[in-house]
C-alpha cells in the first residue's frame, strides 16, 4: 500500500513537470518564431517580378512580395545563388581567381597570379568583382538560409512543447485516477455446509 502511494506522488510529481517543460517550450518556441519573422520584416527584402527566370523557379506565387516568413527566406536565398551564378558565368568561389585577367577582363574566371592580373592607375592588381559578389552572395543567403532554420527550430519546439504537455496530462489523469491501485476483488462465496434436503416422492 505505501509502495503504491508512492507511485502515485510520483506519478503526479511527473506530470507536473512535464506539464511545466510542454508550456516553456510551448512558449519558447513561439517566441522565437515570431523573433525570426519580425527581424525578417525589418530586413524589408522583396522578391523581383515574375519575369525574372530565378523568382519564377524558386518563388513565382511570391513575386513581388514582401519575405516574411522563413520559407519565403529559403526562397530568396535559391534566388539570390541563381543570380549570382548568372553574374560568375556559372563558376562558383572556388572557381575564380582573385584578380581580373590582363589578357581577357571580361572573363570572370579571372587569375589569382598577381603577374597577370590588370593593374589600376597605381599598378595595383584590379580584384575580380565577380568573385566580390559571390562573396556577398553567399553571406546573404547563408543568413536568409539560417533564419528559415531558426524558424523550423521554432516550430519543432512548439510541437515538442505540445507532445511534453499531453504527457504530463497523462501521468496526472492515470496517478489521480488510481491506475495503480489493484482492483478489489470481491470476497468468494463459501460452499454451503448443509445437506440438501431429501426429496420426497409423491404418490
Amino acid at each position: 500500500m505505501r509502495l503504491r502511494k508512492t507511485f502515485e506522488i510520483g506519478g503526479i510529481i511527473a506530470g507536473v513537470v512535464l506539464i511545466a517543460f510542454g508550456v516553456a517550450a510551448i512558449y519558447m518556441g513561439v517566441d522565437g518564431r515570431s523573433t525570426v519573422r519580425e527581424s525578417i520584416k525589418q530586413e524589408q527584402i522583396t522578391f523581383g517580378a515574375a519575369d525574372d527566370p530565378a523568382v519564377a523557379k524558386y518563388a513565382s506565387q511570391w513575386a513581388d512580395e514582401q519575405v516574411t516568413t522563413g520559407t519565403q527566406a529559403r526562397a530568396f536565398a535559391q534566388v539570390i545563388h541563381e543570380h549570382a551564378l548568372e553574374g560568375s558565368g556559372g563558376l562558383t568561389y572556388s572557381q575564380m581567381g582573385r584578380f581580373i585577367s590582363s589578357d581577357d577582363p571580361e572573363n570572370p574566371a579571372g587569375t589569382s597570379d598577381e603577374t597577370a592580373a590588370l593593374k589600376d592607375a597605381q599598378g595595383n592588381p584590379v580584384s575580380n568583382s565577380a568573385r566580390n559578389t559571390w562573396v556577398t552572395a553567399t553571406a546573404l543567403s547563408t543568413a536568409l538560409n539560417m533564419s528559415y532554420m531558426a524558424e523550423q527550430m521554432a516550430l519543432f519546439g512548439i510541437v515538442v512543447g505540445f507532445a511534453l504537455l499531453l504527457s504530463g496530462i497523462g501521468f496526472m489523469v492515470l496517478a489521480l485516477g488510481g491506475a495503480l491501485r489493484h482492483r478489489e476483488v470481491a470476497p468468494a462465496v463459501a460452499p454451503s455446509t448443509t445437506p440438501p434436503s431429501p426429496v420426497v416422492a409423491t404418490v
